[in-house]
C-alpha cells in the first residue's frame, strides 16, 4: 500500500512540474530552469534562441537555433503582451521557455493579421533559450558580428560544396557568393557601380524542388518585365539582395551566367515568407539584357507649359 501511495504521489508532483501556467494575456508557458546565476533585469542586453512553430504540422516557422542566436534589450518599461518577454524577469541565463501563443489573440493586439501562414483559432508553439549576458550594448554587437562571422562562414562552405559537387567552375565576390560566367558579354559595357542594368532572372533554391521562386523568364509567362537594377545601390527600390548585385558587375550586355549566395548575402535570418525560408541558400540564373548610364525605367521630363500672361 505504501508503495503504490508513493508512486501515486511521484506521478502527481510529475504532473504538477510539468503542467503549463497562463500569463494575464492568456500565454500559456513552462519554465524549465538551467543552473545559471544570473538573474535577468531591466537593462541588461542579453543572447538567445527562439523558435516558432506553426500548425498543421508544427512546421518550423522561424528558428534562430543552428544558427544566429537574437540579441535584445531588456527594457520592461514597454511592457509586452502575449509572447515570452512577459516573463523574462522570473528567468536566469540558462533559463529555457516553452510556450504557446494564440493568433487570434495575436490578432486583436494588432500583432499580426490573419493570413496564409495564421489563420483564426491557429496555436503558435514557441521556445526560447537565454544563452548569455552583457555588461554593456558594444559586448553584445561585437558577439553578434561573431556569430554572423560564424554563420557566413559556414554557408561558404556549404555553396562551395554543392558548387564543387557539380563541377561547376566559379569566381568568387565579395560577399562570399560564387558567380558561374557562362558568357560575360560585351566587356566593354560593364555592369560597374552605379549603371543601371536591366536583367531577366530565375531564382531557386539551393536545398529545393529545382522550381523557380520568382522568375520573368517562364515561357508562360512572356510579359512580366525586365528587373531593372542600380547597381550598387542599397535600400532603394532599385537595389537588390548583395550577392546577386555583386555577381552582375561580372557580366557586359548580353552576358548570362548564375550565381550561388550564401543566405547571409541573400534574405538571411528573416527570409522572404513564405516563398523564401530563413537560412536558405540561393540560386539565379540570369541574363544581362541592356546596361545603361540613366535608369530606363524612369518617367520622361515633361515639357513646360507656356508662360501665363
Amino acid at each position: 500500500m505504501r508503495t503504490i501511495v508513493t508512486l501515486f504521489l511521484a506521478i502527481v508532483l510529475f504532473t504538477s512540474c510539468n503542467q503549463y501556467k497562463k500569463t494575464p494575456s492568456g500565454l500559456a508557458y513552462k519554465i524549465t530552469k538551467g543552473d545559471g546565476k544570473v538573474k535577468m533585469k531591466n537593462g541588461m542586453f542579453i543572447k538567445y534562441h527562439i523558435e516558432y512553430k506553426v500548425p498543421p504540422k508544427d512546421s518550423v516557422f522561424s528558428s534562430s537555433f543552428a544558427h544566429v542566436p537574437a540579441f535584445m534589450l531588456i527594457d520592461t518599461s514597454r511592457p509586452s503582451k502575449h509572447n515570452f518577454t512577459e516573463l523574462i524577469l522570473q528567468c536566469a541565463i540558462g533559463d529555457k521557455i516553452d510556450f504557446t501563443m494564440s493568433v487570434d489573440t495575436l490578432q486583436k493586439l494588432g500583432m499580426l493579421q490573419y493570413n496564409e501562414i495564421f489563420h483564426p483559432r491557429d496555436m503558435i508553439k514557441g521556445r526560447v533559450e537565454f544563452l548569455k549576458a552583457y555588461n554593456t550594448q558594444e559586448e553584445a554587437i561585437a558577439d553578434r558580428n561573431k556569430e554572423i562571422e560564424t554563420e557566413l562562414a559556414r554557408e561558404k562552405k556549404d555553396v562551395a560544396a554543392y558548387t564543387a559537387s557539380k563541377n561547376i567552375k566559379t569566381q568568387s565576390t565579395e560577399s562570399g557568393a560564387l558567380v558561374e560566367v557562362q558568357n560575360a558579354g560585351d566587356v566593354t559595357s560593364k555592369a560597374d557601380t552605379g549603371k543601371w542594368v536591366s536583367v531577366r532572372y530565375k531564382g531557386t533554391l539551393m536545398k529545393g524542388n529545382g522550381l523557380p521562386f520568382d522568375t520573368n523568364m517562364d515561357p508562360a509567362t512572356p510579359g512580366k518585365p525586365l528587373l531593372v537594377v542600380h547597381v550598387g545601390s542599397v535600400n532603394t527600390p532599385n537595389s537588390v539582395i548583395p550577392g546577386l548585385d555583386q555577381a552582375l558587375r561580372f557580366f557586359g550586355k548580353g552576358g548570362k551566367g548564375r550565381v550561388f549566395i550564401p543566405a547571409m548575402a541573400g534574405y538571411g535570418d528573416m527570409g522572404s515568407p513564405p516563398v523564401i525560408p530563413q537560412y536558405a541558400n540561393l540560386i539565379f540564373d540570369f541574363e544581362v539584357v541592356d546596361v545603361a548610364s540613366a535608369n530606363p525605367q524612369a518617367a520622361p521630363v515633361m515639357p513646360q507649359g507656356a508662360p501665363n500672361r
